[in-house]
């Protein structure tokens, strides 16, 4: 089974042809092919490649969809003061199908 291991946003995520994975939102349209820049490691089992600190590998990807993910509450008590915020969060995300690595 062939697979990257490839950074976006800061965060790296494990690629592997025809999955789908969630990345922090891209500024791409729907439908559009979308290149990773950086990857990281490549590996095609046991022929394993290690970048320093990237690979010379191209890993495209195609846009599906740009989804919300699940709500996160935080809320601040303090008591004895009457003091309670209650607050929320959504953080979006684009999904990417792995179309090909290399």
């Amino acid at each position: 089974m062939k697979f990257a291991i490839v950074e976006s946003g800061g965060k790296q995520y494990r690629a592997v042809e025809g999955s789908t994975i969630d990345v922090d939102r891209l500024a791409f349209e729907v439908g559009k092919l979308f290149d990773f820049d950086r990857v990281l490691l490549v590996a095609d089992g046991d022929d394993v490649k290690v970048g320093t600190p990237t690979v010379g590998v191209k890993v495209s990807a195609k846009v599906v969809d740009h989804v919300k993910g699940p709500k996160v509450l935080s809320f601040k008590y303090r008591p004895k003061k009457r003091i309670r915020v209650r607050g929320g969060h959504r953080q979006q995300y684009t999904r990417l199908v792995i179309e090909s690595i290399g």
